[in-house]
């Protein structure tokens, strides 16, 4: 080939202006970099940083690198991978690999990201997904040892080392002998490991290659300082929106968690780079209700065994919400989800409220402690690959909830900045709370303070003159002030002027209260403590006492049957079944008296209408009352008596046994809902079954008394039996109150259709009072007749309550046959008139009844 001649070289430099626009770019800053290095003083021989390489070569290739990192800055693996191909090949390596540092639960650990990178290796090769990573805590491993210590180790044999891992060698079956390995620093945080496997035609790595592996790891460093800032640039930006738009959410409702809840989870959904996320929340209630607790106790249902929270609750979630972010965006709620609803099957979320830790599980399927589904979890075909799951908590500290994150959208494992995002979400939401339970407890404050008033507004205590009414001290003692009487005399005028207990027949089944007044049943009550000797033996002031039963009864509205006389009615059937049905022989004093002391407070303050009634007309009560509305107002309502030193009979007892009456209060009051009463009678009829296959009245005492739990239950079922004993008593007294009953009913009936816009059910429908005959007779059989017959085969001596209502079933369903009948006929008056109509309609149209006999037609022709 001939000699190039300059004209040459212009001529074509000038057709080519591009070609010599980057040749020139290209020698210049080459140039100006050997001229920076020759100047800095510092290069000293060629050696000393590249091995090998003219200081023209060394410089070409450190602009090479320059371009790499600004080229590729978007992928910092690739960049790296690059990088490491080039060291392989300097350092005479027969590989090298990435690990990337990162925390996990509070444990740092390097993950592999790049292996087996070699001069001619392929990225795509090298490069290991999420799934495949090769794990190692800083205490295993070289690469783990140099994480942790943050120096560069040159080690000659590894067998000699004693930080070696042989593990990836057994998994490849690759054999290290030797290797490099350095930290890559920002600040005083590792941010990854890089390692050279296997010197090539040398026994180990020598000082020259440490120089040059630690010098040119620069760029390496660079590229992933560039990567790492961005990562925290995004998670601190996307941190911040989280907690922006939570702020914003949450305060826009305060009256329902499930709703703040779901506002801010939804909002914030693409902050949380994950393709599924679930909120499990968790059942707050701390303490089951007495009822609940019976067929636990008596040994018919497993006690719970299953795991707890730190509080001290069954894990039950009562609600799982689950966000689907991935192909077509979905919400699903699952009220009451099964054991095997997929974010529960695992056991998880329940591992994650019974401790309270942060669990961040990589590869999730292959765990072998919890029991994720190894395939697609639904219709879409999704697999579960890496979980983050953490508790809801309160400022109270309890888990309100857990929130579980499935499979980050890049595909790689949650790290500890995923872990932080998330907790300051959960933290947010579970201190969020605070201004529910806030907004709970003022709506309950506001409603009682409207009950209260409205107590103190209808009911007050008994006025000094209605005690002197019965308690005539002045008359007798001729004291004018109470103060200054001895208790043995009052005691004594008391009794004097009680009614007699066997002329007003307070120990038969048959009492009728309407021969007394209702003065004169204040009286009935107080002889009734006196018959059980309760009021010496607990040292019941009589003042006290006669303040109590005259506020009782001044507590009960005017209302059409749930009155007074109604509340007497119970207080005395529960005297009777204790004394005149032997029922006492299984409770203390302490015990008759207080259940004496319930029933006659059972229905205070009723306000005419039934608890559906209550919640129909969202009232204060339901409002403050989740279940058992009335009766809990009344057991409120009697325990604001007893609060007054005035009013409480009970006020020498010890604690304990005031506890032991509140207690009984509690069941016997709320008992008398009779949504309870099918809970309850499986229960006692067990009893019952029990005590007729033993011998000895002694041996059935000792199976009652042995078991509080059993003595509960006949009690709330005495209470019922109470509650219903107007169904039991002669004919001539029950009729009259059903009557009384079925207007009560009535009333709140035209409530339902004036008030409330809403058609009564019949049995509250005045419209169809002449079925009360037949609703009577469905109502002795569907709720009152179990009650009597297990009462009579449990003691012979409830049976007369039986037979009262043997009887008045006879009478009532006579009354519907004679219903029934009348209807009947009624109803064959009605066709036959009807039938009569129709012949007539025809006749008439056939032209029958005229004077003119002939066919209209025929006339008109």
């Amino acid at each position: 080939m001939g000699e190039i001649s300059q004209e040459a070289v212009e001529r074509y430099l000038e057709d080519n202006p591009q070609f010599a626009k980057e040749y020139f770019d290209k020698q210049l800053q080459m140039a100006a970099l050997v001229e920076a290095s020759e100047h800095s003083g510092k290069r000293g021989a060629a050696s000393a940083f590249l091995a090998g390489l003219s200081p023209k070569e060394e410089l070409a290739l450190c602009l090479e690198l320059l371009q790499v990192v600004q080229e590729e800055a978007e992928s910092a693996e690739l960049a790296a991978h690059m990088a490491l191909q080039r060291l392989a090949q300097l350092l005479s390596a027969d590989r090298c690999s990435l690990f990337l540092y990162r925390s996990r639960n509070g444990t740092p650990e390097v993950a592999s990201r790049l292996l087996n990178v070699t001069p001619t290796s392929k990225f795509e090769d090298s490069l290991v997904v999420p799934d495949r990573e090769v794990v190692f805590p800083l205490d295993i491993g070289i690469v783990g040892w140099v994480a942790h210590t943050k120096t560069a180790l040159n080690v000659p044999d590894v067998k000699k080392n004693s930080h070696f891992s042989d593990f990836m060698d057994k998994q490849t079956g690759y054999v290290t002998r030797n290797l490099l390995a350095t930290p890559i620093m920002m600040g005083k945080e590792v941010l990854a490991v890089v390692m050279a496997v296997n010197k090539v035609n040398a026994p180990a790595f020598s000082k020259q290659d440490e120089e040059v592996f630690c010098k040119y790891l620069t760029y390496v460093s660079i590229i992933l300082k560039h990567h790492h800032t961005n990562y925290l640039y995004s998670v601190e930006s996307r941190r911040s929106q989280i907690v922006m738009w939570s702020a914003s959410k949450v305060f826009e409702e305060l009256t329902d968690v499930e709703r703040q809840f779901h506002k801010v989870l939804y909002t914030v959904r693409t902050y949380l780079s994950c393709e599924r996320y679930s909120i499990g929340l968790l059942d707050m209630t701390k303490e089951k209700e007495f009822y609940d607790e019976w067929p636990v106790k008596l040994g018919e249902v497993e006690p719970y065994k299953g795991p707890k929270t730190p509080d001290g609750r069954e894990i039950l979630f009562y609600k799982v919400i689950d966000y689907i972010l991935h192909g077509k965006e979905e919400i699903r709620v699952t009220p009451t989800p099964p054991a095997d609803h997929w974010t529960l099957i695992s056991g998880l979320p329940t591992y994650v409220a019974e401790n309270g830790f942060i669990c961040n599980m990589l590869n999730a399927p292959a765990d072998e402690y919890f029991t994720f589904q190894k395939g697609p979890v639904d219709e879409t075909g999704w697999v579960i690959k890496n979980v983050l799951s953490l508790p809801i908590v309160n400022k109270k500290d309890d888990i309100v909830g857990v929130a579980t994150f499935y499979n980050r959208k890049d595909g790689k494992p949650f790290d500890e900045h995923d872990e932080r995002i998330t907790e300051t979400l959960t933290q947010f939401l579970g201190w969020s709370l605070l201004n529910t339970d806030t907004y709970e407890k003022m709506n309950k404050l506001e409603n009682r303070k409207d009950i209260a008033q409205e107590m103190l507004i209808n009911q007050t205590k008994a006025t000094p003159d209605e005690i002197k009414s019965i308690l005539k001290f002045k008359e007798k003692l001729n004291i004018d002030v109470i103060e200054d009487c001895e208790e043995k005399q009052l005691v004594t005028i008391l009794k004097e002027d009680l009614p007699d207990s066997k002329a007003v027949d307070l120990y038969d089944f048959r009492f009728s209260d309407f021969p007394i007044t209702e003065h004169g049943l204040i009286k009935c009550g107080l002889r009734l403590f006196f018959e059980i000797n309760v009021v010496e033996k607990f040292k019941v002031p009589v003042e006290v006492l006669t303040r109590w039963m005259y506020t009782v009864r001044k507590g009960y509205r005017s209302v059409t049957y749930h009155n007074w006389r109604h509340g007497f009615n119970v207080g005395q059937t529960m005297f009777t079944l204790l004394v005149t049905g032997r029922l006492k022989k299984y409770y203390t004093d302490l015990e008759a008296f207080a259940m004496l002391a319930a029933a006659f407070c059972h229905d205070i303050d009723h306000r005419g209408t039934n608890n559906l009634y209550q919640m129909k007309s969202t009232s204060p009560l339901a409002k403050l009352h989740g279940s058992s509305i009335l009766e809990r107002h009344h057991l409120e309502y009697s325990m604001t008596l007893l609060q007054d030193k005035s009013l409480n009979i009970f006020q020498n007892l010890n604690k304990h046994q005031f506890e032991t009456v509140i207690h009984l209060f509690e069941v016997a009051i709320i008992a008398t809902d009779l949504a309870l009463y099918f809970k309850k009678r499986t229960m006692f009829q067990k009893i019952v079954d029990a005590c007729e296959k033993m011998e000895t009245e002694e041996e059935a005492i000792k199976y009652v008394t042995i078991d509080p739990t059993k003595k509960e239950i006949i009690m709330a079922m005495m209470m019922t039996a109470c509650d219903l004993s107007a169904i039991t008593k002669p004919w001539e007294v029950q009729s009259q109150v059903a009557l009384l009953v079925a207007h009560e009913f009535w009333e709140q009936g035209d409530l339902e259709r004036t008030v409330l816009q809403q058609q009564p059910i019949p049995m509250m429908d005045r419209n169809k009072k002449d079925e009360l005959p037949k609703l009577q007779v469905g109502f002795i059989d569907f709720v009152c007749t179990f009650v009597y017959k297990e009462f009579s085969r449990f003691h012979k001596e409830v049976t007369p309550m039986l037979n009262g209502l043997e009887n008045n079933r006879m009478e009532w369903k006579s009354l519907a046959d004679e219903y029934e009948a009348k209807m009947r006929v009624t109803e064959e008056e009605v066709k036959k008139q009807e039938e009569g109509n129709m012949i007539k309609e025809v006749a008439e149209d056939s032209g029958g009844g005229g004077d003119d006999k002939k066919s209209k037609t025929c006339l008109m022709l």
